[in-house]
């Protein structure tokens, strides 16, 4: 049965549920890493860098879908702990280069297992299965949104 028209429960929609997941993602994340200074996004960040090293900060906006005004606090955060270095290109001078340090690197190393451990935390009960139907889900809406640009 399709539901009324003029019923609308913020609780049963889409984004609703995907921000309150997400919510509860951050705070295990927050929970089980060491590193009390550092957050998911600078987490993905400083991964993406080591990823494509040497990346502009556009790379790092396309690898982790942060706005270009939030990355540019995250970069100027892991640069200030000496995470990530950030130089111009000797191509191109008006263009910045990241590259992660080898504290950035060691920190990522030291940090895998505990995100291993979020990951798992944030699926909670879902079985195998629902895991594998997650995943599958969550990119083709990613891939939809792609379409459409």
């Amino acid at each position: 049965m399709a539901p009324r028209k003029d019923s609308y429960d913020f609780h049963d929609q889409i984004g609703h549920l995907l921000r309150r997941a997400y919510q509860r993602h951050v705070a295990i994340f927050q929970e089980a890493i060491p590193d009390s200074d550092l957050t998911a996004a600078q987490f993905v960040a400083l991964c993406a860098v080591k990823e494509q090293q040497p990346c502009s900060l556009n790379d790092i906006v396309k690898a982790t879908a942060i706005d270009q005004a939030t990355i540019r606090g995250v970069v100027e955060r892991l640069k200030a702990r000496a995470l990530i270095e950030v130089g111009a290109d000797p191509n191109d001078g008006r263009k910045l280069v990241v590259r992660p340090t080898a504290a950035g690197l060691a920190l990522i190393e030291r940090t895998v297992p505990f995100a291993q451990e979020v990951t798992e935390r944030t699926y909670g009960a879902l079985n195998a299965g629902e895991r594998v139907a997650m995943l599958f889900l969550l990119r083709k809406m990613m891939e939809s949104d792609a379409d459409g640009e």
